[in-house]
C-alpha cells in the first residue's frame, strides 16, 4: 500500500517524481503530495488522483533539485489534503511513508509532552517529529533516522528531506518495500521498480532495517545495527513498455490478455524437457521435499483461492494432506506445527504483510521447509523462504489480479508434479502426459480469449444487477470464489460464491429471477451433480450463466445462457475457466462505468497487516 519515489539530482526532479507516482498510482490513490528543496521546503498535496496534484503543481510552477512524493492508500485518518503525504516537523523537514507505525499513539503522547503539535490523524506524523527531534539533538539527517526508526514498532518504508541538508535524501525499510536507483550524478529511491525505469535500470535493493543516504554521486547504506554496509547492484530486466498501456483500454484487459505469454514465460524450464526435476524450485529442493509428509498454504485473496485449487492436484497427485490458511488468521491460533510440512508463501508481490508474517510464524514453530511463490525476485517473501520458484508474470498494475492468479496456479500444477514423482507417484508415461499438457497451455489459454464477444453479452446483462451467485464443485469451487472476487472488486455487485451442493443448505434462499447465477461447468465427474444443483436454481426461476466446456450437454434457453470454451484440458480446467470469469467481471465494469484499474477503498501490493 502506498507508493513513494524520492530523487536528488542537478536537474528539476519535480517530472520524476510525478511520473514515478504515476506507475505506482496502483499501490494508493486517496490522496497524492510532494516535497522538494528549493531554498527552502516546499510541499504541495492534493486529494484523489496523482493527475490533480500535477495539476496543482503547473498551476504553483513548482520545481527543485532534491525532492519526495507519495500516492496514498488511507490507514490513519480519511482521505483529506490534512492527512495526505509528505507530513512535516519544524525547520523544513518532510517525510513520507508506507506501512503502519504500531506504537503511533505512544509516540504521539511522548512526542506532545515534548512540545510537538500534530495537525492530521496519521500515524506518519509521529516520523517526521520524531526525526526532527534527533536532528535537534545534533544528530546529522542519517544518524537521526536511524535513530528514530529504531524506535518504531510496526512496518515502514520511508523518505525524509530536510532543508537543513539540501543536498541530500535518506530512506529506511523495515516491513515494506524500498530501492534504490542509480543513475549518473543523480540518485533515486522508489517502493517499485516501475517508478524508476524512466531514469535508470541500475536497482539496489534495501534490506530489513537498512537506512541509506543519497546524494549526487553516491549512496551509503547503515543497517539495524548502524553498520555501514554494502548491497548487490541489479539490472533491471523491466521494460519500459512492460509497465505502459499500449493499445488496451485498461490495465487488467492487458493482463488478461498477456496470460498465454506470461504462463509460457512461467513454464519455460520444462517448454522442451522430456522431465520435471526438483531443483526447478531451487538447488536443494531434492533435499527439502525428501520426507515431507503435508503440505500447507499461507495466501491472502486472490492468492488464498491458487492455494484451494492447489489442494486438490496435491492430494489427488501427490498424496499428500494440504490445508490451505488464510494468512491474516493463520498466525492467530493455536496450529499444531508439523516440522515434516512443507510450507508454501503465496503471493504475486512478495511484500503482502500478513503472509509474510505468517510464513514468519510458521519457522518460529520450527516448520523450516519453506517454499515462496511469487512474482518479483527481490521481494521480501523470496528472500525469507529456503526454496522459491518465480511465476514470471511480468508487472500487474491493475488492482484486481488475473495473469498473477494463472501464473501461480501453473507453478502449483508443475510443484504438484515434482511432489508425486519424488514420492513414486507419477510413472513416466503420466509425467509425459502432464508436461503435454502443460505446453499446450498457453495456446488454450489464446482459445479462451476469443470467446470474449459473448462474455461482452453477458456484461449487458449483469451490469444492472446487485447480485450474484457463482457456483462451482471439485476443484472448480475456488474458480467460482475467484469469479465472485473480480465481479465485486471492480464492479461494486456484490457476489458469493457457492459449492454448488451447498445451495440448498441455505443460498437457495437467495434465488429469484433478480439473482443472476453464474456456473463452472467443466466435463468432469462432477458435471451431472452440478446439473441437479442447477435445476434447483431454475425451479426457483433464477436465470443462469453456464460456463461449460465444448464436449458438456447443456442446452441454452432465454434463462439458460451457456459459453463454451473451445477445448477440456482436465486437470488444468480451472486455469482456462477462470479467464472466462475475468472477462465477465472487466466488461461488466466497462458497462456500469466504474475503474476498472482503481477499485475504490482497494489498492495493488498488499503491505500492512
Amino acid at each position: 500500500m502506498c507508493g513513494i519515489v524520492g530523487a536528488v539530482a542537478r536537474r528539476d526532479v519535480v517530472p520524476v517524481l510525478l511520473e514515478g507516482l504515476r506507475k505506482l498510482e496502483y499501490r494508493g490513490y486517496d490522496s497524492a503530495g510532494l516535497a522538494v528543496l528549493n531554498g527552502g521546503l516546499q510541499r504541495l498535496r492534493a486529494v484523489g488522483r496523482v493527475a490533480a496534484l500535477a495539476d496543482r503543481v503547473q498551476n504553483n510552477g513548482l520545481t527543485g533539485l532534491v525532492g519526495i512524493a507519495h500516492t496514498r492508500w488511507a490507514t490513519h485518518g480519511v482521505p483529506s489534503e490534512r492527512n495526505a503525504h509528505p507530513h512535516v516537523s519544524d525547520d523544513g523537514l518532510a517525510v513520507v511513508h508506507n506501512g503502519i507505525i504500531e506504537n503511533h499513539e505512544a509516540m504521539r503522547r511522548e512526542l506532545g509532552a515534548l512540545g510537538y503539535t500534530f495537525v492530521s490523524d496519521t500515524d506518519t506524523e509521529v516520523v517526521a517529529h520524531l526525526i526532527h527531534h534527533h536532528r535537534r539533538q545534533g544528530l546529522e539527517l542519517l544518524e537521526a533516522t536511524h535513530r528514530a526508526v529504531s524506535r518504531l514498532v510496526g512496518a515502514y518504508a520511508i523518505a525524509v528531506v530536510d532543508e537543513r541538508q539540501p543536498d541530500r535524501l535518506v530512506v529506511a525499510r523495515r516491513g515494506a518495500p524500498l530501492l534504490l536507483g542509480l543513475g549518473e550524478g543523480e540518485n533515486f529511491a522508489a517502493s517499485d521498480a516501475s517508478a524508476l525505469l524512466q531514469v535508470t535500470r541500475k536497482m539496489v535493493y534495501l534490506e530489513e532495517g537498512d537506512v541509506a543516504e543519497l546524494t549526487l554521486e553516491a549512496t551509503r547504506i547503515l543497517d539495524a545495527s548502524g553498520a555501514a554496509v554494502t548491497r548487490p547492484l541489479h539490472e533491471s530486466g523491466l521494460s519500459a513498455d512492460a509497465v505502459e498501456l499500449g493499445p488496451y483500454r485498461h490495465f487488467m484487459q492487458k493482463e488478461i490478455f498477456e496470460q498465454p505469454g506470461a504462463v509460457a514465460n512461467t513454464l519455460e524450464m520444462v517448454a522442451n524437457a522430456s522431465s520435471i526435476i526438483p531443483e526447478l524450485f531451487g538447488a536443494d529442493a531434492a533435499t527439502v521435499f525428501q520426507g515431507v509428509d503435508a503440505v500447507t498454504i499461507l495466501a491472502c485473496g486472490t492468492s488464498n483461492h491458487a492455494g484451494m485449487v492447489a489442494r486438490y492436484w496435491i492430494e489427488a497427485i501427490a498424496g499428500l494432506p494440504c490445508s490451505v490458511e488464510i494468512a491474516s488468521e493463520f498466525r492467530y491460533r493455536d496450529s499444531v506445527p508439523n516440522p515434516n510440512a512443507l510450507i508454501i508463501g503465496i503471493s504475486q508481490s512478495g511484500e503482502t504483510a500478513d503472509t509474510i508474517a505468517a510464513l514468519e510464524h510458521a519457522q518460529g514453530l520450527g516448520q523450516r521447509r519453506t517454499l515462496a511463490l511469487c512474482n518479483v525476485a527481490e521481494s521480501a517473501i523470496i528472500r525469507l523462504c529456503r526454496l522459491r520458484f518465480l511465476t514470471r508474470a511480468g508487472p500487474e498494475i491493475g488492482v484486481a489480479s488475473t495473469k498473477a492468479f494463472t501464473t501461480q496456479l501453473a507453478a502449483l500444477f508443475l510443484l504438484t508434479l515434482v511432489l508425486a514423482k519424488q514420492r513414486g507417484r507419477l510413472s513416466p508415461g503420466t509425467e509425459g502426459e502432464h508436461l503435454t499438457a502443460l505446453r499446450h497451455l498457453p495456446s488454450a489459454l489464446e482459445h479462451v480469449l476469443a470467446v470474449e464477444p459473448q462474455i461482452e453479452e453477458w456484461a449487458k446483462a449483469f451490469a444492472g444487477k446487485r447480485h450474484a451467485l457463482f457456483l462451482g464443485r471439485g476443484m472448480h469451487y475456488p474458480i467460482a470464489l475467484e469469479g465472485a472476487l473480480k465481479l465485486k472488486e471492480i464492479t461494486y455487485i456484490h457476489a458469493e460464491a457457492y459449492a454448488a451442493g451447498e445451495l440448498k443448505h441455505g443460498p437457495l434462499a437467495l434465488v429469484d429471477e433478480d439473482m443472476p447465477v453464474v456456473a463452472i461447468a467443466p466435463n468432469d465427474a462432477l458435471v451431472e451433480k452440478l446439473k441437479s444443483n442447477l435445476q434447483e436454481v431454475r425451479a426457483r426461476g433464477g436465470e443462469l450463466f453456464v460456463v461449460a466446456d465444448a464436449d458438456t450437454a447443456f442446452t441454452g434457453s432465454d434463462a439458460v445462457h451457456v459459453i463454451r470454451l473451445p477445448e477440456n484440458r482436465g486437470a488444468l480446467s480451472p486455469i482456462l475457466h477462470v479467464v472466462a470469469l475475468q472477462l465477465l467481471a472487466y466488461h461488466t465494469a466497462l458497462v456500469r462505468g466504474t475503474d476498472v484499474d482503481k477499485p475504490r477503498n482497494l489498492a495493488k501490493s498488499v503491505t500492512v497487516e
